[in-house]
This record gives C-alpha cells, sequence and structure tokens, in this order.
C-alpha cells in the first residue's frame, strides 16, 4: 500500500468520525426526545477529562521527549488551540444552530489554514490550490442548501455569537495544524496527542468543578444516557481520532489533511440516509463539487505534470 493510499484511507476514516462527532456532543447535551441533559459547558470539559485520561499514561511516557521551552509551547498550542478550545466553542454553538450548519461552517478550516501557514510559516500555495478550495467550499454550500425533506434542520437558529464561535474553533484548528506540521515533526504522532492532552488535562478539571459537572451527572435522571455518547465523543471522536489526524499531517501537506472538514459534512448526509432520511439529487452534486475541489486542491499540478511532462 502507498503512502499516497495510507492517507486517502486515513482521510475518509477521519472524516466518519468525526461526520458522526456533532450528533454525539448533541445527545450528550439533549436526549432525543430533547430532554437536557448535560450543558455545554459541562460537554466540552468531560470530553477533554475523558480523552486526557485515557492518554495520560502515553503522555507520562513521552514527557522526556520535551527537551525545549520551545517545544512546550508549541505543544501547549496544540492543547488549547487543537482540543481544548473547540471542545466548548463546537458545544456552545450547538445550542443555537443544527449540526448540519456547524458542518458547513467547520470548512473554513482549510482556509485559514492556508492563510496562516502562507503569513506565519512561509508556506508556498498556488493559484490552483487556492482554486480548489474554493471549490470545495462552494460544494459545502450547495450541500448545505440542499439538505432534502428536513431542510429546516440545516438553517441557522441561533445568532451571530453561535456562527462566531465554530469559526474561532477552525481558526483554532488551522493554528494547531501549521503549529503541528512546522515544528513538532520530530514527535510522533501519539506523543503529541497525548502531550497536548496532557496539558489541557487539569484544565479540564478545573473547567468541570467551575460547571458543576458532578452535580448533573449525579442528579440528572438521563445522566448515564449522556455520559455514553459523551465517552464515545471522547474516545473514538476525540482520543483515538486526533492520534489519526496528527499522523496525517506529518505524512501529507497541511493543505490535505485540512480537506478532511470538507467531507464531513457529507458524512452526516449519509448517516442521515441510515435513519430514513431522503438524499436528494442537489446533495449528489454537491458531494461531486465537493470531491472535485479537493482533487483540483491536492492533486492537478501532479496530474498535470504527469500528462504534459516537460521536455
Amino acid at each position: 500500500m502507498t503512502k499516497e493510499t495510507k492517507n486517502w484511507i486515513l482521510l475518509i476514516l477521519l472524516a466518519c468520525v468525526w461526520g458522526s462527532s456533532f450528533i454525539l456532543m448533541k445527545r450528550g447535551m439533549f436526549t432525543s426526545d430533547h430532554q437536557a441533559i448535560f450543558n455545554d459547558g459541562q460537554v466540552g470539559a468531560l470530553r477533554m477529562f475523558i480523552a486526557g485520561l485515557v492518554l495520560l499514561p502515553f503522555a507520562v511516557n513521552a514527557l522526556k521527549r520535551i527537551q525545549t521551552f520551545k517545544e512546550f509551547i508549541c505543544l501547549a498550542i496544540v492543547g488549547f488551540c487543537g482540543n481544548f478550545f473547540p471542545a466548548f466553542l463546537f458545544t456552545y454553538a450547538e445550542t443555537g444552530i443544527s449540526s448540519g450548519f456547524a458542518g458547513m461552517l467547520n470548512s473554513f478550516t482549510p482556509i485559514f489554514t492556508m492563510i496562516i501557514g502562507f503569513i506565519v510559516f512561509k508556506n508556498k500555495l498556488t493559484l490552483i490550490q487556492f482554486i480548489g478550495l474554493i471549490i470545495g467550499s462552494i460544494g459545502i454550500v450547495l450541500l448545505v442548501q440542499n439538505a432534502g425533506v428536513d431542510s429546516a434542520e440545516s438553517q441557522l437558529k441561533g445568532d451571530w455569537r453561535h456562527v462566531t464561535a465554530i469559526v474561532l474553533a477552525t481558526l483554532c484548528y488551522a493554528i494547531s495544524l501549521n503549529t503541528i506540521k512546522f515544528t513538532l515533526q520530530k514527535f510522533q504522532a501519539i506523543e503529541i496527542t497525548s502531550l497536548a492532552f496532557g496539558i489541557v488535562f487539569i484544565p479540564s478539571i478545573i473547567a468541570g468543578i467551575k460547571t458543576h459537572t458532578i452535580t448533573t451527572a449525579l442528579s440528572n435522571q438521563f445522566a448515564m444516557e449522556g455520559l455514553i455518547y459523551i465517552t464515545l465523543l471522547s474516545v473514538f471522536g476525540t482520543a483515538i481520532a486526533v492520534i489519526l489526524f496528527n499522523k496525517l499531517i506529518s505524512n501529507s501537506s497541511t493543505l490535505f489533511a485540512s480537506s478532511v472538514t470538507y467531507f464531513i459534512p457529507m458524512v452526516a448526509v449519509l448517516i442521515g440516509m441510515t435513519v430514513g432520511e431522503k438524499i436528494t439529487f442537489g446533495q449528489i452534486g454537491a458531494m461531486f463539487v465537493i470531491l472535485f475541489g479537493v482533487f483540483i486542491a491536492n492533486y492537478w499540478l501532479n496530474l498535470k505534470a504527469k500528462l504534459f511532462p516537460k521536455n
């Protein structure tokens, strides 16, 4: 299996895992009949705490790999920007907007990744890659606008604060992604992930105390149901998924790795089909637009070189 094939498998696997994360967040906050369980801050705190607890043994073992204060700062940036802040921003956003709309806004990540990589790390980007990003973003918009029979589920229900929360989260993701790619190359994916979560482990405990998470867990009749969904989100959608994502960043470009956010809404649509939602021709067309944009951004230059080699 070639390196390129492995990268695509990782990308698709991550899209499947993260595509289902939005519904897991919702189920951690509300039951299927909209009964409140944990609030958004409590879900964020529990998500970080459980993921950090799972990865804590690996973090202790990897501590000796940190040799400079700069490396610690970079790992702290990954911990807070790549995990801690987005965990709270996304759950807050989903108190006001639908999962589908949140998935669409998540597609800002590649754009911010490109901008930060270019400005801060002097990472060159070609015009054709920029065009590919724009095409992919258009596909995301078309996908959400063609949400099928339950179109109201994809509409904005909150206000500018909920939208801003996800935009800030995608900016945080872009900062973390570029930090991993350009400053932490000596670390393995499991080391980056475990150390980053180790750094935010104590803050997650403080956040849990501040949001009265234990009180809710002991008093809410649906707490166990919510904890099951949050645990699935923490272990598979956070700890394991972030390890795979960090590996993908190391093995590919920042642009390719961030392209996973284009596939996440597609996965959400396909998950909807399994629970009886219809898929429309508009959605199918939007998916092809997304795939075309990802192809243009990541592979057009390589294909052109093979088809039209210079003499």
